[in-house]
């Protein structure tokens, strides 16, 4: 590869990841703004468990809402990337700037959370998901260090691949940290509801008055550590390795500079 071929390739994937960055910022923004509107009509006084009574129609436009969130984001990686990981890589970075700046915002504009170990509300697909602030934080900061050095691999011209023990490893490890965020949800009302009726409700309705009861009482932080360990052990192998052969593409370029 020619030395400016090499150098233009990185000025505009510089511009790519710039350009992806701001706009999940402002999505953060435009997410933190939709949450103040809800809490101004549902929570007057200042969010808090148990949650208020939702209307019904109300609840699915937010459902929705949520999976809209989510194709937005997938949409920006899809755009920005060239390949199917690189796309995958600017999905889950800027899903995690995103969420970070989403509750840089609430802070901002509401003053909340008061501490990294507030309660919240973090997602609704495809039951709801409880846990301190800092937990998601943790998860955001994840996926920013790894859809960034795919970023990183990609704009040295790598050609870079996750293998089949490295993707199962990352998706094990976020499976359990998913099961950390909803297993007091689900295990709640499991006590009046069937696993089918909380995942699949034929009265959702009478679900979501359920769930006005629910009160979060303990994070199994035990659980999310280990999901989360895994994540970065794959991360941190997959890295190793590709980062191993970025020095010999580095130390290649370096010797056609002097021929």
């Amino acid at each position: 590869m020619g030395i400016r071929r090499y150098k233009f390739m990185k000025r505009n994937s510089v511009a790519i990841i710039t350009g992806v960055t701001i706009f999940a910022m402002a999505m953060g923004y435009m997410e933190s703004a939709v949450v103040i509107y809800l809490r101004e009509i549902y929570y007057p006084e200042g969010f808090a468990f148990p949650l208020k009574m939702m209307n019904v129609h109300i609840a699915v436009i937010e459902i929705f809402r949520e999976l809209a969130t989510l194709l937005m984001l997938g949409s920006v990686g899809f755009i920005a990337g060239r390949t199917r990981l690189e796309r995958f890589g600017f999905f889950i970075f800027a899903f995690g700037i995103w969420d970070i700046f989403y509750y840089v915002f609430l802070k901002l504009l509401l003053g909340w959370p008061e501490s990294l170990f507030t309660w919240d509300i973090l997602f609704l697909l495809p039951t709801t998901w409880v846990g301190p602030v800092l937990a998601p934080v943790i998860n955001a900061l994840s996926m920013i260090i790894f859809g960034g050095l795919i970023w990183f691999f990609h704009s040295k011209n790598q050609l870079i691949q996750v293998k089949m023990q490295e993707w199962l490893i990352l998706a094990a490890g976020s499976m359990i940290v998913i099961w950390s965020y909803i297993e007091s949800y689900i295990s709640f009302l499991h006590q009046s509801f069937s696993m089918t009726e909380i995942f699949f409700p034929s009265d959702a309705g009478k679900l979501i008055e359920s769930a006005t009861s629910f009160v979060p009482e303990e994070f199994k932080w035990w659980i999310f550590w280990i999901g989360q360990l895994l994540i970065l052990g794959a991360i941190g192998f997959w890295s190793g390795r590709n980062h191993r052969d970025y020095i010999k593409l580095k130390n290649k370029i370096y010797l056609s500079s002097q021929s």
